[in-house]
């Protein structure tokens, strides 16, 4: 259990999740499209578990 909490705490995740969290922001206000909202973070999602899928199997 708190082998998954460090791991979550990783400066990654962090980056990814405010990412996330600014393009959402910015979506729900109206300052970008939603379908700009839907590409950046389905890129940032697909990266981030790209590299932890490759960490798991390398």
């Amino acid at each position: 259990m708190l082998k998954n909490l460090a791991n979550l705490i990783k400066v990654k995740t962090i980056v990814t999740f405010v990412v996330l969290l600014v393009f959402a922001v910015l979506g729900l206000k109206g300052e970008i499209s939603p379908d700009n909202v839907m590409i950046i973070t389905s890129s940032v999602i697909a990266f981030y578990f790209g590299t932890q899928h490759e960490k798991k199997e390398g």
